[in-house]
């Protein structure tokens, strides 16, 4: 143990604990916790358990730990998502008033989707998603256009962690790549019921400086036999015109949680 460990304020090893927790290491056990922090396997546990009650840390079924909703919502405040929230909302205001029940815009976030913004009314169904919600690429339409786009080692290390949420969740790895390169090839992508029973979405890639695909916008309505085929072009113009505008904002690289841009 470092001899520095005993002088640290809470404060100090709470932050240590955080920061055990980077790209190659998103979800952890409290062993690798507390290796990393430098601290006792017993004042980890502590700290680990007030960061979870304060959301600031979550417990996977397996027992392994990762980042918070609380600190999510406090990364939405750095300037890289408030630049995407502000260039994004009139596009996405303008596709909530034809009609849609919910528009959401999203960006990678490790092995997950992360809601950057989201616009729903009263008639919108009950969704998981909020901003702040950290959803699964396979079974969201966001989440398949950035996984569509995210490169071979993102799609292998998704492909082996296919969680089955309904009765239509995609869990086949060789139907979910096919999946994927029709969505690079049609501009969008679409599902029904993956995530939730009644929820259906459509979804199409916001691409930045050099053609990057920095964010997906998408669309979630009810699974009541409504035609949502006739707003795969309203998306598809939508999403080339914001990401037009995210070009002249200056926004080319991936779009990262604040975690990560340290």
């Amino acid at each position: 143990m470092s001899e520095t460990t005993g002088t640290r304020t809470v404060t100090g090893r709470a932050l240590a604990v955080l920061d055990t927790f980077d790209a190659k290491h998103r979800r952890q056990s409290l062993a690798s916790i507390a290796r990393r922090a430098d601290l006792p396997l017993t004042t980890t546990h502590r700290l680990v358990h007030e960061l979870e009650k304060q959301d600031a840390l979550v417990r996977g079924s397996d027992g392994d730990y990762e980042i918070g909703s609380k600190i999510w919502r406090l990364g939405m405040l750095a300037s890289v998502h408030a630049d995407l929230r502000e260039v994004a909302l009139p596009y996405m205001e303008d596709v909530y008033q034809l009609g849609s029940d919910a528009v959401q815009i999203a960006v990678l976030d490790g092995f997950r989707c992360l809601i950057v913004d989201r616009i729903a009314g009263s008639r919108s169904l009950e969704v998981m998603s909020k901003p702040g919600s950290r959803l699964p690429l396979h079974a969201t339409g966001v989440g398949k256009v950035l996984l569509a786009h995210g490169g071979s080692e993102l799609q292998h290390a998704v492909f082996n962690s296919l969680d089955k949420f309904t009765d239509q969740t995609i869990t086949d790895p060789g139907l979910l790549d096919s999946q994927l390169k029709s969505i690079r090839t049609q501009g969008f992508a679409w599902t029904r019921e993956e995530l939730a029973e009644g929820a259906i979405s459509i979804a199409v890639p916001l691409r930045g400086k050099g053609g990057n695909v920095i964010a997906a916008l998408g669309i979630v309505a009810p699974s009541d036999g409504r035609d949502l085929g006739k707003m795969v072009p309203v998306m598809q113009v939508t999403g080339a015109a914001l990401s037009q505008k995210l070009v002249e904002a200056g926004l080319g690289e991936t779009v990262r949680p604040q975690s990560e841009l340290n």
